[in-house]
Order: structure tokens, then sequence, then C-alpha cells
């Protein structure tokens, strides 16, 4: 049983002015907006209509008024109707991501004016590659880089040599990808120019110091060659531009350029054991291969400076090089937050004895809780300021780890998650736009020969800096009007988080109870206590001790929270999901603490499967009607397990 936590006071609820405000955000749970969103549509479809009009109105109609008469259109409109009427119909078996009872994976309602956005852009079509294909939408997507560089802290006025650089992508896992990228063009490049031996730089003096010098010594250097070549004449230009070309890693590739640098090792991958799948993907994408990612031990799931201090002089001591290190802001099993603070600590102190890296922040999941710790001027709060208004959120290690991104290198952030935003818009940021020249890719026929000084003008030949070429302009118009209508900060978008973080702590004191309820049946432990909105809970049944018969246990009352497509919907009361813990990443104090708690041998160092709550959704505690999802979701729990303990066999 968990102990009760003394740092849980009374619940503090949602301002009035809040609730109202969350009212118009959303569809809504029972469509309840749906005549906003149908005047929305009409009016912008209406308006997109008469712009088509208006192009050129001396042009006649190219279709016949008569054509929609004719038994050709009328057996196309039959089939488009049919076709559509059956996708409709299918649809209705898609997970109800909209509902107060969906708690499973990371998904929730859309907001309206993202929604609105993205429908009255697409009849548009941009296409963000470049601003031949997308005049209005490629600017859009630049200033939601800026917008969330903002939220980060990190330099986001365009005048600022060292401004911020943003853009959408997918996801999270190819934002990821695109840290990669960059911090391993921008730590090869010097060793490119010692190659090529340009004269006039003052460059390191051996592979090893060129490697690890600081992204700002190593950007600085890359301004300089560009200055030194400008200075050239054309000849001499072509010539250096080329040596230099023909030494960087991106010409010759992993196995070439290594080779031609005998002396430097293959780099290091330095990530917790709770990082997303997608870094294992992003270095075996990059070539570096999956025995270069190096999986750093926690402490509670959160990654331990200690052991990553350890891992750092080991490196240094061995001569093994670090591309770039992990610190993840809500990891997506457990939602808990790496020390971003330490992680950077750790980067001081390493650079002390000649090893360098970039820091990348992995806040894909927990990317928007920043704006409960931003004020409207962009000034950070205190952790007083913030903590006023919940429980125990936020802990004094979380309010450090946020306060500490301005720092940090890059960050990948997804707006498809706590954005409330359609899929298809991941985010990568990075602290300095001037190292992206670096990606740099050229297509005569998409982009200008010759790069623009100026920070927007530049970006907006977009596609040749990013992983993607096509790339939809919709998206980032979603995006961008979103942020317009809820800014970045604590009292504005800032509401959505917090409606989620009080439904965690309703959530984490509901579980503490939960567990004293069924003490004798059930025992009950949430892991660990949460650090953002996604909560985890760990069941085994009263006198069991054996982690198969748990997981099994756990696996019946999955089913019963899972959405099953040849049922239908209504036939579950929840949705939820699991994730599992492997005693080996855990660390033998946290295992024995866990598996002991709840009851549980750990010898046999199976992964204990245990329940995943993301508490996305604002209507949770729906004070309106007076009703608690969280309270109702634990009696239907209660009743799950009743009904799975007696003769329940081993899987």
């Amino acid at each position: 049983m968990h102990a009760k936590d003394p740092m849980l006071p009374v619940q503090p609820s949602l301002a009035g002015n809040d609730r109202h405000t969350l009212a118009a955000c959303f569809l809504g749970p029972y469509g309840e907006n749906d005549t906003l969103l149908e005047r929305l549509v009409v009016e912008f479809l209406r308006d997109h209509v008469y712009w088509r009009r208006n192009f050129h109105p001396e042009d006649p109609p190219a279709i016949a008024t008569a054509a929609a008469q004719h038994p050709d259109y009328l057996a196309f409109e039959a089939r488009m109707r049919r076709e559509l009427h059956q996708l409709s119909a299918a649809l209705k078996r898609s997970v109800p991501f909209h509902s107060p009872r969906y708690i499973g994976h990371m998904a929730s309602d859309l907001l309206l004016p993202g929604l609105a956005a993205q429908m009255l852009t697409l009849p548009y079509n941009p296409n963000n590659v470049s601003e031949d294909a997308a005049p209005v939408t490629v600017d859009l997507e630049v200033q939601v880089g800026l917008q969330l560089a903002r939220m980060l802290g990190y330099p986001h006025d365009p005048a600022q040599a060292a401004c911020a650089f943003g853009h959408l992508t997918s996801g999270g896992t190819l934002a990821n990808y695109q840290a990669l990228r960059l911090a391993l063009s921008l730590k090869a490049f010097p060793l490119a120019l010692r190659a090529a031996q340009v004269p006039d730089l003052e460059l390191p003096a051996d592979d090893w110091s060129a490697f690890n010098l600081r992204a700002d010594e190593a950007i600085a250097l890359l301004e300089t060659w560009q200055r030194w070549l400008a200075a050239q004449g054309p000849a001499e230009r072509a010539r250096w531009s080329a040596a230099v070309e023909a030494q960087r890693v991106e010409q010759r590739g992993l196995a070439g350029f290594f080779a031609a640098h005998p002396d430097l090792r293959v780099p290091r991958v330095l990530a917790p054991v709770t990082a997303h799948y997608s870094w294992s993907k992003g270095v075996k994408l990059l070539g570096l291969g999956r025995d270069q990612l190096l999986a750093v031990p926690t402490r509670g799931m959160r990654l331990d400076v200690d052991a990553f201090d350890a891992i750092l002089e080991r490196c240094a001591r061995r001569r093994e090089p670090v591309l770039l290190a992990v610190a993840v802001l809500g990891s997506t099993e457990y939602g808990t937050v790496d020390p971003i603070d330490g992680v950077l600590a750790a980067r001081e102190r390493s650079r002390a004895r000649g090893l360098d890296f970039a820091v990348h922040v992995d806040a894909a999941w927990g990317g928007y809780l920043v704006t409960l710790f931003r004020n409207a001027d962009g000034s950070l709060r205190t952790r007083a300021q913030v903590a006023a208004e919940f429980a125990r959120f936020p802990t004094p290690a979380v309010h450090a780890a946020l306060v500490a991104l301005g720092d940090t290198d890059s960050a990948t952030i997804d707006p498809h998650k706590l954005g409330y935003l359609p899929y298809g818009t991941g985010a990568f940021v990075c602290r300095d736009h001037r190292a992206m020249a670096l990606l740099a890719e050229r297509a005569d026929y998409v982009f200008h020969t010759e790069t623009p000084t100026d920070y927007l003008a530049r970006y907006r030949g977009l596609g040749q800096f990013i992983p993607e070429g096509s790339k939809s302009g919709a998206a980032a118009a979603a995006v961008y009007v979103t942020h317009k209508v809820l800014p970045l900060h604590h009292a504005e978008f800032g509401r959505l988080p917090r409606a989620t973080v009080l439904a965690a702590e309703a959530f984490y004191a509901r579980a503490l109870r939960f567990a004293e309820e069924q003490a004798g049946r059930l025992h009950a432990l949430v892991p660990f206590a949460p650090d953002s909105n996604l909560v985890c809970l760990a069941l085994n049944p009263h006198g069991n001790r054996m982690p198969a018969r748990a997981n099994a246990f756990m696996r019946r009352l999955h089913d019963a929270l899972r959405a099953d497509p040849h049922q239908p919907l209504q036939t579950k009361e929840f949705f939820g999901s699991v994730t599992s813990l492997p005693p080996d990443l855990l660390g033998a104090d946290e295992a024995a603490r866990i598996f002991g708690t709840l009851g549980l041998d750990m010898a046999a160092g199976e992964p204990l499967i245990i329940l995943r709550h993301t508490l996305m959704n604002p209507y949770l505690l729906d004070r309106e009607n007076g009703i608690s999802y969280i309270d109702r979701y634990f009696d239907f729990l209660a009743r799950c397990s009743a009904t799975l303990i007696p003769g329940m066999p081993v899987a």
C-alpha cells in the first residue's frame, strides 16, 4: 500500500474564467460547440469560393451549370456519397479521444482554432517546401518556430544574430532525427576545415579538439569561414568551397569521414533508459549504429546525473567522443522529467576534461507544460507562483529543470500532443539558427541560387533545411493560429495544462485512497509521483508473489480498457493503456521498493506490467455537472478487479 502523501492538501480548482475559456476551446465531449464549428467551416468555405471567383472574374466558369444534371455527374456524386458514408460509418469504430473516459495514450480532442485553421487552409493546399509553393504558410511555419523558441527561453528576435529557429515535422521522431543531423554536422565541420587546410583561419590544433568545440565556438568558426570565403575572388571562392565540401561528413559519409580522421572514434549518443524508441531509430538512420546509443541509468525513472557524470568521465578518459546527450521532459511511459539543469552542469564539468557535446531536450510530451512557467512578457515565474495553483506541482526538481531549458541546444516539441492539434505537427527547435546553414540542400527548380541574409527570407526556402520535402502548409496554419488565439504563457495557453495537472493531482490523491480501500484484496502503488499529467498505477492481487500472475491479472484488466474494433465502443466504460517496469532498468533500490511494496518476488527478473494514464482531457473534473470521471474510473477498477481475482490463471 502506498502511504498517504502529507503534501496533498485540498485539491485546488479551476478559476471561473479558466472554465469559461476552456468551454470554447474544443468541439467538446458531447459535441457542445457544433454550431460554432459549423459556422466557421461554412463561413470560410464560402470565403474560399469567393476568392476563387474573384481571382480573374473575367474568366468564364469552366464547369457548365448543366453539368450537375448530367447522368455521369450524378453517378459520380452517388459513388462519392456512398464511399464517404461508408468511411463515416467505419470511423465510428475510432477510439473516442474526445471523451473524459479516454485516459490511455497521448491523444485527446482538438483545439477549435487549430482544427478550423487547418480546415480553412486545406483547400488552398499550400506546400511549405518553399515560398513559391506556399507564400503565406511558409512564413507562418517560421513564426511558429519563433513562438516555440520564446516558450522555451531561446533567443527569438530575428534581428539577433544568434536567434533560434524551428520548423514543424511529421512528429517527434523526425524532430529527434533532425537534432542528430544538426549536432553531427556542426561538430564535424571544423574537421573539414582542418582537412582542407584552409589558410588564415585559427583552427583547433588536432581533430579531438576540433570535434569538441563548444557549439558557439563552432558557429563562430563557421561564420569566420563564410566571411573569409566571401572575400575571395570568384575562382578562389569556388576552389575553396569545393575543397571544404569534399571533406565534410555529409559528402564523405560516416565511413569515409572517420577513415580520414583515424584518431577520432565514431561518437556516442547518450540518452536515459526512459528515452523514446525514436532515438534508436535515429542513430540507425543516421548511420551511427545502435551500438553507439548508450543508455544512461535513472533514479525514479529520471536521469541519474551521477551515473551520467561517470559515463562522461569514462568517455573522456577513453577518448570516446559524445555527439549529443538527451534529457527527457515528460517521458512517454511515465511522464517523468529529467534534471535538465543537472545535465547542463555535467556538461560544464565535462568541458574541463576536453569533452563537449550538444544537449537536446526531448519535450515531445511535456513541452507545452512550460507555458505554466512563463509570464506574458516571456519572463519566468517563480516556483512559488506556479505552485500556488496546485497541491504539489511543480516539485523543486521539475521547476529547476524547466528553468534550465533556455540553455540547451535544441528541443523536440509535439504540438499534436499537449498542443491539442492534428497529427503531423511535431516540431524541432534549435537555439542558434546559424548552424542550420550546414544542413542546406540545393535544388534549383525549387530554391533560389543565393541564400538570403534576412532571417525570414532565408527560411522561406524551408525545404532545403529540413529532412522532408513537400509538407502541408495547413498544419503550420493550425499551429500558428492556435498560438495566436492562446499565447504560450500561463494566463492563456497555460489554462489547458493547468486543468490537466490538477486532474493528475486529483488522480494521484484518488489512487492513494484506492490503495487503502483495496487493502486485503489488492496491492496498489503509484510507482513514481507524477511530474506532469501522466500517472502510472501498479496492481497486484493480495497474497500473490509471482510477477507472472500479477502480469496476467493486468493483461486481463487491460482487455477491459482497450478499444476492440469488433465491439461497439459503448461496451467500454473507460479506455486506458499499459507499459512495463523492467527491474534491470529500475535499478536495484527502485526495483526492491516497487516489487516489495506490491508484495512481489523480484528473483525472476520479469518486467512488471502497469497501467498508464494520460490525463489530457480538461473535462476530467466536470464541475459543471458535479462529475469526477476520476472517481468513476477508480470505481470501475474496483469492480473489474473484483471479477478477475478469483481463480485467476497465470498467462
